[in-house]
């Protein structure tokens, strides 16, 4: 049976998509259509976007399930009476904290992805651009400002490793692709060595690569099997020569990869979300 999961928020619907999803990962085979609101800070609003949840409950003959990141009582109010399983995360960890600090919360709309600290907001921005220059080997002359180096083969998920990184947390990554030279010689490229200690190494599984290139670039030896085996075995090869760290981006989301080159370098977070 599919079931409508809707995913509101009075602000850009980031936060309760990512935190529904990770709940919903949990059940497997469940089929669900997923409907994002976001933006929905006034009560008619909230009043007709009960409306649409009562539709989806009588279309598909089971309720819904809601997933509500909504500040304000009277706008969380009409979609409590839905026909829906609610689940608002304000309503069920904003009053616990207002009893144990004794406080009552400002209720303030917008804090989580506003630009209230706009040196942190400069920061991401500011390491966004760098992944973007330094992106695929270019601007190598910046390469002692950056945080970590990422290098591998092609589509192995350096360039939205070092986004993520950048506008996530701020950290200045660039990434290197290995060319078939590089892989020939076994040799560290001339602007890599005196950088090695903000090396990490990205590898994946032939299988996965061959699907990816095939998809970018069906013709040609690029998405061949014999070429892919050769280019991840010598990758292989030069990561244990010099000693860089590495991780297999196979089965991983950008998220995971990220969070691992970061515990595993010690790389200090410069903006928290």
């Amino acid at each position: 049976m599919r079931r409508t999961v809707f995913f509101i928020s009075d602000q850009t619907g980031i936060t309760v998509e990512a935190l529904g999803h990770s709940l919903l990962t949990q059940f497997d085979g469940l089929d669900y259509k997923p409907l994002t609101l976001p933006f929905v800070d006034t009560v008619d609003k909230a009043s007709r976007v009960a409306a649409s949840i009562d539709r989806a409950a009588a279309e598909d003959g089971v309720r819904p399930i809601v997933f509500a990141s909504l500040v304000r009582d009277d706008v969380r109010a009409p979609l409590l009476k839905c026909n829906a399983l609610v689940l608002d995360y304000f309503d069920a960890f904003v009053a616990p904290i207002e009893q144990e600090l004794a406080s009552r919360s400002s209720h303030t709309l917008g804090r989580a992805h506003g630009i209230g600290d706009s040196q942190a907001y400069n920061v991401r921005i500011e390491a966004t651009n760098f992944a973007m220059a330094a992106d695929d080997g270019h601007a190598l002359d910046h390469y002692d400002r950056a945080d970590v180096i990422l290098t591998g083969v092609s589509r192995s998920g350096k360039t939205p490793t070092c986004l993520y990184m950048a506008l996530q947390y701020g950290v200045f990554a660039a990434n290197y692709p290995l060319t078939d030279e590089d892989l020939e010689t076994a040799s560290l490229p001339a602007a890599l060595r005196s950088h090695r200690g903000k090396l990490y190494g990205l590898t994946i599984a032939p299988d996965r690569l061959r699907q990816i290139r095939l998809e970018r670039r069906a013709h040609g030896r690029y998405a061949t099997a014999q070429q892919i085996s050769f280019e991840l075995r010598a990758a292989e090869v030069l990561f244990k020569r010099y000693g860089i760290r590495c991780v297999d981006t196979t089965h991983s989301s950008i998220e995971e990869i990220a969070s691992t080159i970061l515990n595993d370098v010690g790389l200090e977070r410069r903006v928290r979300l």
